[in-house]
């Protein structure tokens, strides 16, 4: 039987009448910001990335790579809010592609999305385990084994999800709030002090230097893994007011605020410690690069706020991941990708209107992954987090190169009064060729980015459990439309008329 990929179905409620869709108009656009942001973890970022970046990467020119990044993540927003400004969906990834190049793409790139969201959660609560265990150890002497907090987050962002998005953006606020602060003030105290021992200088953010030093391309990927999870804010989009403005705005403020933050605070954390050694310092000592520069010229109280912080900070951005998890299952979940998904992660909340039975699902997920890294003998940072980080960067990654291209097709044939030879041609055709150069960094760069766990076996079947999932995605798919055309029908289209592509 042949499908005429161009029909989208009619809304569906289930036999009993009734109609499984996320809460509207509960998030506005600062909230929508907040979540994005969430993902990207400034404090996480900055002190996790940046001291690996001068060390092993670009040396001084660390803050000129998030400057690179920052360009090219903007131009390849260009083509995804353009898109975003027509098709309004929880699926963002998936409903983006299945209507550019196809539901078989699209359910291979939904599925490979989901994935990356499904293992970045247990890699936050690897790394927020982590800074809780050593900050208490450090300032009060106690040891509370890593797998006691690592159940403390699981619960908290467990909690979120079934109470809805606008719960977890109010506890979101004040988490970022705080460590977004915390990072300002050293950085606008360096400034003030003239820029530290050296003076002021611009060869930190000078673009030729993000392409010099030890390896220039893990400095690179490095800058572009700080940003993974930008692109959640079309997620929100049926649970946001007036979507088709407020997801663009939200996306072009979560790139643009997001990196002009990154540079700065890059570039006085290594003028506050000193050009002349900075390498020196963030190899000897990592948080050093940070630590220092807080302590000389904001005082000591500020350091020991960052290291509570750092750990906040984690939270914030796996409860984050946590949530992007719960809607792409739902989004997967309630157009019957499988039959029994649709009555089970494809429900929501009867009273908050969240994707509950997903956000359970994800939590159990997270959970089975934890106790296997633990029972593996894997250090909650060196293994859980970096394995785990590295696995899911590589698909996101995949996925918005694909995302790119399917703007341009989908351009080719949709609205003609939207097309523009830089906003759905130039951009979208440049962001994915640039998106594909940074997986090709991350596959030539990733045993080094690994460290420790540089002979793992999880870092060598990375590559391969991607393809796994995106072969999945697309033999379902042509077995559906062999078999089930009328499934096959519903990928990437959402069921409810108000989101339907316009």
């Amino acid at each position: 039987m042949a499908v005429d990929e161009s029909v989208a179905p009619a809304a569906r409620t289930d036999e009993d009448g009734t109609l499984h869709r996320l809460k509207p108009n509960a998030i506005g656009l600062l909230g929508v910001v907040f979540m994005a942001v969430a993902t990207a973890a400034p404090i996480t970022a900055m002190t996790g990335n940046v001291p690996f970046m001068v060390s092993a990467g670009n040396g001084i020119g660390a803050p000129a790579s998030y400057l690179v990044a920052m360009v090219v993540l903007a131009i390849f927003s260009v083509g995804f809010t353009s898109m975003a400004k027509h098709i309004t969906s929880t699926g963002a990834f998936y409903g983006f592609i299945s209507y550019g190049l196809g539901r078989t793409a699209g359910l291979a790139s939904g599925l490979l999305a989901t994935f990356a969201y499904v293992v970045f959660e247990p890699a936050l609560i690897g790394i927020f385990s982590s800074f809780a265990t050593g900050t208490l150890k450090d300032q009060t002497g106690v040891h509370i084994p890593w797998w006691a907090f690592a159940a403390l987050m699981l619960a908290v962002n467990a909690m979120g999800t079934w109470f809805g998005v606008s719960v977890a953006e109010k506890l979101l606020v004040v988490l970022l709030a705080t460590e977004v602060t915390v990072l300002a003030a050293m950085a606008i105290s360096v400034a003030f002090h003239g820029g530290g021992p050296d003076g002021f200088s611009l060869d930190p953010v000078n673009p030729v230097n993000a392409f010099k030093g030890t390896s220039a391309g893990l400095g690179l990927f490095f800058a572009f893994w700080s940003w993974v999870g930008f692109e959640s804010t079309a997620m929100y989009g049926e649970e946001s007011r007036n979507p088709k403005k407020i997801i663009p705005k939200a996306t072009m403020i979560s790139v643009l605020g997001v990196g002009v933050f990154y540079v700065f605070v890059s570039w006085m954390a290594i003028s506050g410690t000193g050009e002349s050694k900075a390498v020196e310092v963030a190899t000897a000592n990592p948080l050093g690069l940070f630590f220092g520069p807080t302590e000389q010229y904001v005082g000591h109280w500020a350091v020991d706020v960052m290291q509570w912080l750092m750990i906040t900070g984690s939270l914030a951005c796996g409860m984050a991941f946590h949530n992007c998890a719960a809607r792409y299952m739902y989004a997967l979940g309630r157009e019957g990708v499988l039959p029994s998904l649709k009555n089970t992660v494809g429900r929501t909340h009867p009273r908050h209107g969240s994707p509950h039975i997903a956000g359970l699902v994800q939590t159990v997920v997270t959970a089975v992954l934890l106790v296997a890294f633990w029972a593996a003998g894997k250090d909650p940072y060196d293994g859980t987090y970096v394995l785990l980080a590295i696995l899911g960067t590589m698909a996101i990654l995949v996925v918005q190169a694909v995302c790119s291209f399917a703007v341009l097709a989908y351009f080719r044939t949709h609205h003609p009064e939207s097309r523009h030879w830089f906003r759905t041609l130039t951009a979208p055709l440049a962001g994915g060729l640039a998106m594909l150069a940074v997986v090709v960094l991350l596959v030539s760069n990733m045993s080094a980015a690994a460290g420790k766990e540089s002979g793992s076996l999880v870092l060598k079947a990375t590559p391969w459990l991607v393809a796994a999932v995106a072969a999945l995605g697309v033999g379902y798919a042509q077995y559906l439309k062999r078999r089930s055309p009328e499934r096959y029908l519903l990928l990437g289209r959402t069921v409810l008329e108000e989101t339907k592509e316009r």
